[in-house]
């Protein structure tokens, strides 16, 4: 799988920011199929730093409705990386 269909976005929230500052951690929205050491590998040749440790999460898409209709928004997965103590990755740096 390329590196680039295996890390979608960044998961920028309140709860994550405070995450990055604290435990040193990116939160990234990824590919469903991908395990954690495709993860790790993406994120180190991507970004040039050393990972730690990668958590993921399975998120279930949330039932919304549509006027009166009813429609679910997509599963998606979501991985929380630990970065070697020192490192940072900014991802608002132009």
């Amino acid at each position: 799988m390329n590196i680039y269909s295996i890390i979608k976005k960044p998961h920028v929230t309140e709860k994550t920011s405070l995450g990055t500052e604290a435990a040193n951690t990116i939160t990234l929205v990824v590919d469903r199929d991908s395990n954690k050491i495709e993860i790790k590998k993406a994120v180190e040749s991507l970004f040039k730093v050393n990972v730690t440790s990668v958590r993921t999460v399975n998120v279930a898409g949330k039932v919304k409705r549509f006027g009166r209709n009813y429609g679910k928004r997509q599963n998606w997965k979501k991985a929380y990386i630990t970065l070697k103590e020192g490192q940072t990755v900014d991802f608002f740096e132009v």
